[in-house]
């Protein structure tokens, strides 16, 4: 099996590796595959480059061999559409059963993403959870009550098209705490590798604006 995470990653952080890391080992994936999207549909612009995102994932996940980077998002022009890079990856990858990663958020909104539907043709979708989360699996949309397992096992079986939902540790860390750190002038430190922060301290990245007066 193989897992796909995107994100903006704008930056990456421990919450998100963290997550990323723990569900490669409960799923015992082959691949673990982040992916940095180019063009997120359903978020404002980041005002970092692709490839200063990529940079920072990279030195990110250096050390890490159970994580994979993949550009594929950044190397396609135009919004970065899930369904898009799963038809993608399908193709190269063959009859090997893709599992999307994503956060509760992330599923709450799903209904509004480009041809969401068509996700499940090719992948499982694997909603990370709190520990201890409680959903009513009865007030899930039809679509998704015919989706859904309960023992992560069911996923080994089939290339694609169900629904499980798993707990795992998430970090009450997120991308835009850190910029607001910085661009604050504090220390966004333990919050994200010190490699990325170095990065972004010697890009000056995610600075406040300076201000500018009118004429």
């Amino acid at each position: 099996m193989i897992g796909i995470y995107g994100g903006t990653f704008n930056p990456v952080h421990y919450g998100h590796l963290r997550a990323a890391l723990e569900v490669k080992e409960l799923f015992k994936l082959q691949q673990m595959r982040v992916l940095p999207c180019r063009l997120p549909p359903h978020k404002s612009l980041p005002v970092v480059s692709g490839e200063m995102r990529l940079q920072m994932l990279k030195l990110a996940i250096a050390n890490t061999a159970e994580l994979q980077l993949d550009s594929r998002e950044l190397e396609r022009p135009g919004p970065s559409y899930m369904v898009d890079t799963l038809q993608s990856l399908r193709q190269e990858l063959g009859d090997a059963t893709l599992l999307l990663f994503m956060g509760a958020d992330a599923f709450a909104g799903l209904q509004s993403w480009h041809q969401w539907r068509q996700l499940f043709d090719y992948a499982h979708v694997v909603v990370m959870t709190r520990p201890g989360f409680d959903f009513n699996s009865q007030a899930l949309p039809d679509f998704f009550q015919q989706r859904l397992v309960d023992d992560r096992r069911q996923l080994q079986s089939l290339t694609s098209g169900r629904l499980f939902f798993q707990a795992v540790t998430l970090l009450d860390i997120s991308a835009t705490q850190i910029r607001q750190i910085i661009a604050e002038g504090l220390n966004p430190q333990y919050l994200l590798p010190d490699a990325v922060l170095e990065f972004i301290r010697r890009h000056q990245l995610y600075q406040a604006a300076p201000l500018t007066t009118g004429h």
